[in-house]
């Protein structure tokens, strides 16, 4: 009897024993340990820096536009690629503001960029150091150049908001919470708010656009850097009661930042202005903004003044403006090679 009541005892506490390891079978995946971390993001919103010229921050002027309705907006998503030390890469899509996230173990370099652009091309992708964002070239048939532009210079879109940041050698280690990564993205798409002040005629202007040269024509995601090379940034205009406005984003000035850049004199920046009259004429302005752009690197304020409208060439013809007129011109996109 004693014999019996012993193998009872024993199967009953193996019989408990196996419920407790069953359980904890069923609740193991929830506390394994992986190569996870938690993603959390902010930007920062700014559409031009200080580079030696003038604060505009400061001293903007009470009749612009407010200076804060220039920031770019909030991102609606955030690209993370990890990357390991064998070039394999991983592709994340999260919220703006983050989330969790798997990596390679052991060392990962983590890019981070907005995932919502329009108009920006990446090329370059499998590989952190080496990608860099550009645009679409576009063109229009009644853009030749500037005398006062760079010889040879690609047409292309303005690019629309970039935010980026950069982690090297991340050691991901095996953890059952996800380790917190804090990043600030920052702006890499900065904005010229563009000011054409008239002085005659600008009561016969109908239509207007314009054009920026010697802008960077790419840049690194890594480390904010520009290329050497420059291209011109096709853009529309808005007609005001003081002239033509227009506000031009483009990746800054060309190889920046560079400790000689204040020196460098060989790239040209210039502006254009192409106005369709209301007789349906077209006229064409010119203007050399070097100076101005070489103080600001990064987005800021160019001002051209004093323009005239002849008033024979305004009124002279019949007829009222014609917006399929042909000597205004489509733009045109063309795919840009990689």
């Amino acid at each position: 009897m004693k014999r019996y009541l012993f193998l009872v005892v024993l199967m009953l506490a193996v019989g408990i024993t196996a419920c407790e390891h069953k359980n904890l079978c069923i609740n193991h995946s929830e506390h394994a340990h992986r190569y996870h971390v938690n993603i959390i993001a902010d930007y920062r919103y700014d559409w031009e820096e200080c580079m030696g010229g003038i604060n505009w921050q400061e001293e903007w002027p009470e009749h612009y536009i407010p200076y804060d309705d220039l920031r770019p907006d909030d991102p609606s998503g955030l690209r993370v690629v990890n990357y390991n030390k064998e070039g394999d890469y991983n592709i994340h899509n999260i919220k703006a503001e983050g989330g969790v996230i798997m990596l390679y173990e052991g060392l990962n370099d983590l890019l981070f960029y907005n995932n919502d652009t329009e108009y920006i091309i990446f090329s370059r992708t499998g590989n952190g150091v080496t990608t860099r964002a550009t645009t679409r070239t576009r063109t229009r048939a009644t853009y030749l150049g500037s005398e006062y532009a760079n010889e040879g210079e690609p047409t292309m879109s303005a690019p629309d908001m970039l935010y980026a940041n950069f982690f090297e050698n991340y050691l991901a280690e095996k953890v059952i919470e996800p380790a917190d990564i804090e990043v600030t993205l920052q702006p890499l798409v900065f904005t010229y708010k563009v000011r054409y002040e008239f002085k005659s005629g600008l009561k016969y202007v109908a239509m207007a656009r314009g054009a920026l040269s010697g802008m960077a024509k790419e840049v690194l995601l890594n480390t904010g850097e520009t290329s050497e090379e420059p291209a011109t940034i096709l853009y529309d205009c808005d007609v005001t009661d003081y002239g033509v406005r227009a506000l031009v984003n483009s990746f800054g000035a060309p190889a920046f930042p560079h400790p000689n850049y204040p020196t460098r004199t060989e790239n040209k920046h210039a502006l254009n202005l192409e106005v369709v009259l209301r007789n349906g004429k077209m006229v064409t302005f010119d203007f050399d903004v070097t100076d101005q752009v070489k103080s600001q690197p990064h987005g800021g304020v160019i001002v051209v003044r004093d323009i005239e409208i002849d008033e024979e060439v305004a009124v002279e013809g019949s007829g009222a403006f014609d917006v399929e007129v042909d000597d205004w011109g489509p733009y045109e996109d063309v795919e840009l090679p990689l």
